[in-house]
Formats: structure tokens, C-alpha cells, sequence
């Protein structure tokens, strides 16, 4: 079975972000990761390989620090990466699926696996655009994942429960929270990772030279910094009073 993974580097979930003096967001030390989402699917591929055999294949639009999370993906168990560098800073989730599904056109793949969302602009966009390109089902958001006879069952979460789909493959199904746990890298794995092969290309190399973004942050802004609690003293009937009225006039949400 020919498994690939689309996955995201993104800004650590722990990570402070901070703004530079043209209002754009500094990304000077700030530790990079795999995007948890995507980092659920990694792991379902590497089940599937060890349940139903073949080779898993890691790939990403980005730059050259997008190297480390497909070292990571590799040490984990992936067989084979792909970087793709879209030649600019300025790639929206149009960019990034045309890109994508120009790359995947030129593999043999039986599923295609990704997170549903990424965390950095939360826009769950990429996966679907992709399946679109290529004309294949998609299912989003999934929980449990069973594939055999060329079929894919997938338990995914809707409002109020769940529901199970069946579709036919090649199909993109894109992980959620609680699919599975994934695997630390060992030792081993890291070692083995720096002599797997990683593919680099750019979206020039695919044909893609005029792609152009769509979409284009035009500000950053932090949010506010938490103000201070307050304690509300005296008996409890003047404190519920003077409590409801803070909540009105300063935090205006009643």
C-alpha cells in the first residue's frame, strides 16, 4: 500500500509569539513542530503499514527548516519525504493545495492522509482543496480508521456523535484528536532518519512557476494582556450586586 501524508511545520503550541517592528510575526527562535493534526495522521499511516504493508511518504510546502519535521516523520517510521519550497513567504491554502496536488499527480498513492486543521490559522482548507484537484472522496475529522479490500471505513465526529463512512480508495482522510497516540522517535529511528531519502523540489520544478496567493495577511495584532483579578468584599447579597454589575458595564457580558 502507497501511503502519503501531507503535513504542516507550525510554530510550537508552548511558543511566545512575539511581533517585529513592521508588525509581523518574529519567528526567531521559536521551536517549530510537526502540526499535532498531522502528527496523528504520521502515526495512523505507519499502522497501516504495519498492518497492511508498503511505504509511507511524507511531504511539505515549505521552506528549509520544514526539513526538521520531516526528519522527525522519517524518525518516526515514514520511508521517504518530500520538501517542496513554493519559492515565497506569501503561500495561502490555495497555493499550498495546488502545489500539493500537482506533486501527488506524479505518485501512486491508495491513500492520502493529513491533519483536519492546522493550528497556526486554523483554516481546515488544504485537505479538501486537494481532494478536489484530484477528483477523490474526502472524509474529514476522523476518530477510527479500518481499511481492507480497497475500502476505508472512518468513524468520524459530528455534531451530537459520530458517523461511519465508507468510501472507496484512493481517498484523503484527515486525522482528529483521539485517532490514535503517536509514537516518540527512538534513537534508532532518529539515526535511521538521516540516511532516508528526501526528495527537494519547487513549485517551478512542477510547473507551478505563476502561482500567485489568493489570500494576504495585511496586519498582526496581539491580543490584549489579561488584566488582574478583582475581589469583590463585603456581604454576599452587596458583592452579588456589585458582581453583576462589573459583568455588565467593564466585561459586558450579561
Amino acid at each position: 500500500m502507497n501511503i502519503v501524508v501531507c503535513l504542516k511545520q507550525t510554530f510550537d503550541t508552548e511558543a511566545k509569539i512575539k511581533l517585529t517592528d513592521e508588525g509581523k510575526i518574529d519567528n526567531q527562535g521559536v521551536s517549530l513542530i510537526i502540526n499535532p493534526y498531522d502528527e496523528f495522521a504520521v502515526e495512523e499511516a505507519l499502522k497501516l503499514k504495519e498492518q497492511e504493508g508498503g511505504e509511507v511518504t511524507v511531504v511539505t510546502v515549505g521552506g528549509q527548516k520544514a526539513q526538521d519535521a520531516l526528519r522527525q516523520a522519517l524518525a518516526m517510521g515514514a520511508d521517504k519525504a518530500m520538501l517542496i519550497d513554493p519559492g515565497t513567504d506569501e503561500v495561502d491554502e490555495y497555493m499550498s493545495a495546488e502545489i500539493l496536488a500537482k506533486a501527488l499527480g506524479n505518485m501512486e498513492y491508495d491513500i492520502i492522509l493529513g491533519g483536519w486543521r492546522a493550528i497556526d490559522d486554523s483554516s481546515a482548507q488544504v485537505a479538501g482543496r486537494v481532494a478536489e484537484i484530484l477528483g477523490i472522496p474526502v472524509v474529514n475529522m476522523v476518530t477510527k480508521l479500518e481499511v481492507a479490500d480497497g475500502k476505508a471505513t472512518a468513524t468520524r465526529e459530528i455534531e451530537g456523535g459520530s458517523e461511519i463512512i465508507e468510501v472507496s480508495l484512493p481517498a484523503v482522510i484527515t486525522a482528529q484528536k483521539g485517532l490514535n497516540e503517536p509514537r516518540y522517535p527512538s534513537m534508532k529511528g532518529i539515526m535511521k532518519a538521516k540516511k532516508k531519502p528526501m526528495e527537494k523540489t519547487t513549485a517551478a520544478d512542477l510547473g507551478l512557476s505563476d502561482l500567485e496567493a489568493k489570500v494576504q495577511a495585511l496586519a498582526y495584532s496581539l491580543p490584549k494582556p489579561r488584566e488582574a483579578g478583582k475581589v469583590i468584599e463585603g456581604e454576599a447579597p452587596e458583592a452579588a450586586k456589585e458582581l453583576a454589575r462589573l459583568l455588565h458595564e467593564e466585561a459586558k457580558i450579561v
